[in-house]
């Protein structure tokens, strides 16, 4: 085991709602952090895109002001390790220049040509059978008709931006774009590669672009960057970055991993079968899994992580703290003629003290929290969020738990079928993002799961914390086996047999609203 007493990684956590930059120690202790938003821009037609000179501004900032305080001595930090949101999609020149805005993992114009791609018949819900039998058995699961995936941003780009496309030397996801501006290589993990649909992870120690999948999806080999391990040194800052950083030459640039898989070492659930729930802009029950095995129906599959060797599984919500930012900014505090202020500097606060004292269920108000369609445990582009119940005796306080809860029996919806998927009950989950730091909603999710919820001791960081430990064990500072001991739980919410049973039934209601509305949703928002 090599000597890490007194050194330190700067571990990059890029989210979409921008950058926050930590000084860990090698034992996932934070030691500062800084922050910097980055801006979304929502296009017509299911468009979300950001600019990558946005997070590279945003990183340079956050990691030189962080350098800058004299927490650490410069000399000894030892590595650079990214975390990155999954499935954004960067296409870049031979210079590593961005040629356009990134697709994020919200932007689902590629639908259409995924649907080309899968479909066929004989048809199962969408899918050629014939096409995705070996898919399945090759990669461990197919694209999503929703088109949120790598895949099908590069075939919208193909198709929509064919200038684009031409020039493009390579499709990149946000992290490896991240470490190619860091360090001048052109590389992914095998994690990153996953949800571009083209690789074999039969053997998750050594997944291969695979040329049959290659020629079913339409992507160009040459166009993907060469794979390599999330714990394996990618190289070292390029000497104009190190200086902008005011850091030295030597810091080493660690592969790293998108945010799912550092998320779950951050969390230190990383045995097998342990679960973490992520409650940021958007939301995911994950665990790790020693087989391979494919859920269709509820787009759950066995997928490389970046522990070595290890599989992991998920279920992902689209939209949960971005409902709780799309009820301050476009109902609590919408600016108009009416209202005219910002929302106050605590307003999470107040929505805080505001759920504390509404009592469970919000009077019968139901929040579905599809703002951007979803796509587990359905894979439903067109599905919506809305109030259901409302009545005269609705208010204000009802409408924000119920946006609580509502987040809530979604998790629940996804719970219920990884746990299926891992045939077996995950009897408390470690608790990770900015959610976490809400007791009323630790203690709603408790209660909608029937779960004990563990709150991780600087949850915001955990993303941070899991860089900080892929790049010690890159470095032989730790082990992977180590780092539950490592993980420190600060808070525990267990489930209150009242509310249990409130949101029991509650929860049954919740599932109709989709079944029943799904037709009408499809109607309404059906993308031509």
């Amino acid at each position: 085991m090599a000597e890490h007493r007194d050194k330190f990684i700067l571990a990059i956590d890029h989210g979409t709602s921008g950058v926050k930059t930590s000084l860990m120690t090698t034992r996932g202790e934070m030691v500062g952090h800084e922050r910097e938003p980055t801006p979304i821009h929502y296009l017509p037609g299911g468009g979300a895109e950001q600019d990558p000179d946005d997070w590279w501004n945003a990183l340079l900032e956050t990691g030189g002001r962080l350098i800058g305080r004299g927490l650490v001595p410069a000399e000894d930090v030892a590595a650079v390790c990214v975390s990155s949101t999954f499935s954004s999609t960067v296409a870049v020149d031979s210079s590593g220049r961005h040629l356009m805005n990134c697709l994020t993992w919200m932007d689902s114009r590629g639908a259409p040509y995924i649907k080309e791609v899968v479909g066929g018949f004989p048809s199962f819900d969408g899918y050629c059978l014939y096409k995705m039998l070996p898919w399945i058995y090759k990669s461990g699961g197919g694209p999503q008709l929703s088109g949120k995936d790598d895949v099908a941003h590069v075939l919208f780009i193909k198709r929509e931006r064919p200038e684009i496309y031409s020039r493009t030397h390579m499709f990149m996801g946000s992290k490896d774009y991240l470490n190619l501006r860091l360090s001048g290589e052109f590389a992914a993990s095998y994690d990153s590669m996953s949800l571009f649909w083209v690789t074999n992870s039969r053997d998750p120690g050594r997944p291969y672009y695979d040329d049959y999948l290659l020629r079913l999806s339409g992507l160009d080999k040459n166009k993907l960057p060469p794979m390599r391990r999330s714990i394996d040194v990618l190289g070292y800052l390029k000497p104009e970055v190190a200086g902008r950083l005011g850091l030295k030459k030597d810091v080493k640039v660690i592969v790293g991993s998108p945010d799912h898989q550092a998320a779950c070492v951050g969390s230190g659930a990383v045995r097998d079968f342990e679960g973490h729930l992520y409650v940021g802009t958007s939301s995911w029950i994950q665990c790790v899994v020693p087989f391979k095995k494919t859920d269709v129906l509820h787009s759950i599959a066995s997928l490389p992580t970046s522990i070595p060797g290890k599989y992991y599984c998920a279920n992902e919500q689209d939209a949960a703290g971005g409902c709780l930012t799309f009820l301050i900014g476009n109902i609590l505090y919408h600016r108009n003629e009416v209202r005219s202020e910002d929302p106050p500097a605590d307003v999470f606060e107040r929505v805080e003290k505001i759920a504390a004292r509404t009592p469970a269920g919000s009077g019968g108000l139901i929040f579905t929290p599809w703002l951007n369609g979803e796509r587990t445990p359905v894979d439903d582009p067109n599905a919506r969020a809305g109030f259901h119940n409302l009545g005269l005796t609705s208010n204000l306080d009802h409408m924000v738990r119920a946006v609580l809860e509502g987040v809530a029996y979604n998790n629940r919806w996804a719970l219920g079928y990884v746990e299926k998927f891992i045939g077996r009950k995950m009897d408390g989950l470690n608790m990770i993002g900015g959610g976490a730091l809400s007791p009323s909603w630790r203690q709603i999710f408790a209660d909608v799961t029937n779960r004990e919820i563990r709150q991780i001791k600087d949850p915001v960081q955990a993303n941070a914390r899991g860089a900080a430990f892929i790049a010690s064990a890159a470095l032989g500072y730790i082990t992977f086996e180590e780092i539950p001991g490592l993980v420190k739980v600060e808070n525990v919410s267990r489930p209150e047999p009242g509310n249990v049973k409130i949101y029991n039934d509650l929860y049954g209601e919740f599932l109709q609203i989709y079944r029943r509305n799904a037709p009408i949703y499809r109607r309404l928002n059906l993308k031509k």
